[in-house]
């Protein structure tokens, strides 16, 4: 029997995982990837501590995938968070469970893992092929443009792994979204997720205050309320607490303009404890000097109660305590999708089959966050790109027309 071979179109983590895939099922495997090397962005992502999945329990994981869970669902129950870890552990990359839940290498970094799993996918005979940027079909074949000219590629099958929008200058830049649309495969329009938010600061927050941590606050969306920390940029804000309430936000802004994210900046005491604490301070103690001795507010927090709220200097003490309890933020807009960590949009589920192939386009499938799906920070990209590729080059591999 003829050895099947598999084109595998990007050399990030999902099309790295097809490639693994495919290979433990018997195939001939050859990856392609436009950037003079793999993984940059995994690499990029693991300049700051590698998150590589989740450890919360598979139920709730599943569920961070919102409206896409019925579609990824098969796919992750095939490689689960504890199977990413197991993987990981077979490369020689031992793992912890960090205070959040998140599961990081011990090691932190990103580059000793892409590089265990190179020497694997090698020891597979799975072959690389760096600077070919594939920029569409000619016929039944795959039309690369290389340092030596356009070269032409048949496979028995291929998938695509090419990532989103997000980061273009590390390779993802959406260019295979044309040669796509012309094959008539719906795409939807790609969002930023995960990402920072613009707001218009006055000089005195935006100049004094940028780069300023705020901790320990409980923000609130039509995600529901979660605690965490974010960071105060000279744009608007950032960080782990803005990136989990992402999507609302957007969405909001898409729908209304604008979003409002409701602040609690004292979420340790009960308005009651906090009118109380205010009703006790001397009616000549200056607005500052409240806020720190009452609420132990000073520093950036108090500057967003005066920026915010300007009026709160004058409220009762039960007033005051209700409004630091329900701070609203305005954000305005989404900062380019360039800067955000991952998009929405992409190819719409209705062009997928369940085994991840192109309906319109038979032995091409697609995997990662060329899919129309989004999901928070937190391990739950890396795992679902890592499964979906995992699905799509096991069914390339066992693909017959």
């Amino acid at each position: 029997m003829t050895q099947r071979h598999i084109g595998i179109l990007g050399a990030g983590p999902a099309g790295l995982m097809a490639a693994e895939a495919a290979a433990n099922a018997g195939a001939r495997v050859t990856v392609f990837d436009a950037m003079p090397s793999v993984g940059r962005k995994f690499l990029m992502a693991g300049k700051s501590g590698l998150n590589i999945t989740h450890s919360e329990p598979h139920e709730a994981l599943l569920g961070r995938f919102r409206a896409s869970r019925a579609r990824l669902e098969t796919a992750l129950n095939a490689f689960t968070g504890d199977d990413v870890r197991t993987w990981a552990d077979r490369l020689g990359v031992s793992t912890f469970v960090g205070s959040s839940g998140r599961v990081f290498p011990d090691v932190m970094k990103g580059s000793p893992l892409l590089r265990a799993w190179l020497k694997r996918l090698d020891a597979q005979g799975v072959a690389i092929r760096t600077r070919h940027r594939w920029i569409g079909w000619a016929g039944e074949k795959l039309v690369f443009a290389t340092p030596e000219g356009e070269v032409q590629h048949a496979f028995d099958a291929v998938v695509f792994a090419f990532g989103g929008a997000s980061w273009p200058r590390l390779g993802s830049d959406a260019a295979w979204v044309a040669p796509f649309s012309e094959r008539g495969i719906e795409i939807a329009a790609f969002r930023a997720a995960n990402c920072a938010f613009e707001r218009g600061w006055s000089p005195f927050i935006s100049e004094r205050f940028a780069g300023h941590p705020v901790k320990s606050v409980v923000a609130t969306s039509a995600l529901g309320g979660m605690p965490g920390e974010f960071v105060v940029t000279p744009y608007g804000v950032e960080g782990s607490l803005i990136y989990a309430h992402s999507a609302a936000l957007r969405d909001a802004i898409e729908a209304d303009g604008s979003a409002v994210l409701t602040l609690d900046l004292v979420p340790g005491r009960s308005v009651e404890r906090l009118a109380a604490d205010f009703g006790r301070q001397p009616s000549k103690v200056s607005f500052t000097n409240r806020l720190r001795k009452a609420a132990g507010l000073d520093g950036v927090k108090a500057a967003l109660v005066r920026e915010l709220a300007p009026e709160a200097a004058q409220l009762a003490p039960e007033a005051l305590a209700i409004m630091l309890k329900s701070l609203p933020l305005r954000v305005e807009n989404t900062r380019s999708i360039a800067e955000a960590i991952s998009v929405a949009g992409g190819v719409v589920w209705d062009e997928i089959d369940p085994n991840y192939m192109l309906k319109k386009i038979p032995g091409t499938f697609v995997a990662g966050e060329m899919i129309d799906w989004e999901a928070p920070t937190g391990g739950y990209l890396l795992t679902a790109s890592m499964a979906t590729g995992r699905y799509a080059g096991l069914a390339a591999a066992h693909w017959e027309p």
